[in-house]
């Protein structure tokens, strides 16, 4: 038997004053996979992902994460919901007047009422899951670039999440890095069995670590191709979608 989709999206419509963003998508994430959304610039992507954790809500639509439909529920339901997601912003969003430790505490003593000691001890195996046990007093200046996104993962992790969102993991790192983001993230899944939803345009980490994928279309506002990245690369009829994966104008 297959897995079953862990999250739902049912003829999502987003508008933007007079334009139509997303218009009237579907497709469901398999629990446990790592699930790529792709596109061009000003294809939506990062605005599909904002709906998908509740950040905004669609014209129309439906957003299940279980069977909580999110863009539908009482307040409390949405909340308690939430707390199912870790998420890693782009830029980290890291509050750089506190110490990478305090920043990975910080959903813990938001969202549940653990001693310090308790809080000091999961904040630890956090930073030792995504190497920074040994950075936990630093500032977030104080760190590299590779370094702010694993601590960001790590902050991400912090209410053991069975769903992860990750914007742009790779943005702004070298090669090596990168592909040590990559690494990251495929130990986190085959670890703890997260699903894992990632936007991103970097090819070298959407082979790497994508399982699945769809790719949205530059002015349609709709899917226009989905599967394994490396039969949209290789197989799909749309040219469109091939140049993307193969990187060609």
């Amino acid at each position: 038997m297959g897995k079953k989709d862990i999250i739902r999206v049912k003829d999502m419509v987003v508008v933007y004053g007079h334009d139509r963003v997303l218009n009237g998508i579907s497709f469901g994430v398999r629990e446990k996979e790592i699930f790529i959304i792709v596109g061009g610039s000003g294809s939506g992507k990062t605005t599909l992902m904002r709906h998908m954790i509740g950040l905004q809500q669609p014209a129309s639509g439906h957003v299940y994460i279980g069977d909580t439909d999110i863009a539908a529920t009482d307040e409390e339901t949405f909340f308690h919901t939430l707390r199912r997601i870790g998420v890693l912003f782009q830029a980290s969003a890291l509050i750089g007047s506190m110490t990478v430790a305090e920043n990975v505490a910080l959903p813990i003593y938001e969202f549940s009422h653990l001693p310090p000691a308790a809080v000091a001890d999961m904040v630890q195996i956090k930073l030792s899951l995504v190497g920074l046990e040994c950075y936990g007093d630093h500032l977030p200046s104080e760190i590299s670039g590779g370094m702010k996104k694993r601590a960001g993962l790590a902050r991400a992790l912090a209410l053991n999440p069975d769903i992860l969102f990750l914007d742009e993991p790779s943005a702004g790192l070298d090669p090596v890095t990168a592909a040590e983001i990559d690494s990251l993230i495929l130990h986190i899944n085959q670890t703890l069995g997260t699903t894992i939803i990632i936007v991103t345009h970097d090819l070298d980490s959407i082979f790497a670590v994508g399982q699945r994928a769809i790719m949205l279309g530059k002015s349609s506002g709709n899917i226009i191709a989905q599967g394994p990245p490396a039969d949209l690369r290789d197989l799909d009829s749309n040219a469109e979608v091939r140049n993307f994966f193969k990187r060609k104008p």
